[in-house]
């Protein structure tokens, strides 16, 4: 226990003391928002592999209990899975823009 308490307190003192510690330009910028964006993209990208596998296996699954509606089932996964396609990129763009490194 003790170890995972060092762990976290050494993660906190990053987070805290990052920005005050860059010999860059002084940025006013929250010091753990790149590796928050980071995370937030992690978590993203896992949920987005999650969702699409449970897409897969329950299309799957329905086509082979039922073959002869497998057109139909193969339309709607193939929306679904463009819906998620959609909300995965917005998150991404969202994690990208927090942590202050987009350039336009």
């Amino acid at each position: 226990m003790s170890m995972i308490r060092t762990i976290c307190w050494a993660f906190f003192g990053v987070l805290a003391f990052a920005a005050f510690a860059s010999a860059a330009e002084p940025s006013y910028a929250l010091a753990g928002s790149g590796v928050g964006a980071g995370l937030g993209a992690a978590l993203t990208i896992i949920g987005a592999g999650y969702g699409f596998g449970k897409i897969g296996a329950a299309a799957l699954e329905s086509m082979a209990r039922q073959p002869e509606v497998a057109g139909q089932v193969q339309t709607g996964m193939i929306i679904i899975g463009a819906l998620l396609e959609g909300a995965t990129f917005f998150a991404l763009i969202v994690c990208i823009l927090v942590s202050g490194n987009a350039k336009f």
